[in-house]
């Protein structure tokens, strides 16, 4: 069992943003007498997911989804099939900005040349 604060540390988010979560109804810690949150295995388990599918660009709904397939389906079979859907979707999505980032650049570099082709011949005038 971890703390709020602990299961902070360990994953590099505010205690804020796992209340967050909470709220949302992806996180059900226990209490303690003292109304202490406390995060079993399975809460921080849930949390390694949200802190991964954050990372991967899904948004809270999608992890939201994910994370709560598991208590529905203890086999894990929905949670991963909605988890490689919604993967298939993230990749293509990458892929398209990988394309514009890359025309993008080729624009750049275009640019770059032109603009050093003319500094030179600027640069021929002045001597």
């Amino acid at each position: 069992m971890k703390t709020i604060r602990e299961a902070a540390e360990e994953f590099g988010v505010t205690t804020r943003a796992i209340r967050y979560y909470e709220e949302l109804g992806m996180l059900k810690p226990e209490r303690t007498a003292s109304n202490t949150r406390m995060f079993s295995n399975a809460e921080i388990a849930k949390l390694k997911l949200i802190d991964r599918g954050k990372k991967y660009g899904f948004t809270l709904e999608e992890i939201k989804e994910m994370v709560l397939l598991f208590d529905v389906d203890r086999s894990g079979k929905k949670q991963l099939e909605r988890t490689i859907e919604y993967g298939k979707k993230q990749i293509e999505e990458m892929e398209r900005r990988i394309e514009e980032l890359e025309k993008t650049k080729q624009e750049m570099e275009s640019l770059l040349g032109e603009f050093n082709e003319k500094l030179s011949k600027l640069k021929g005038m002045g001597k």
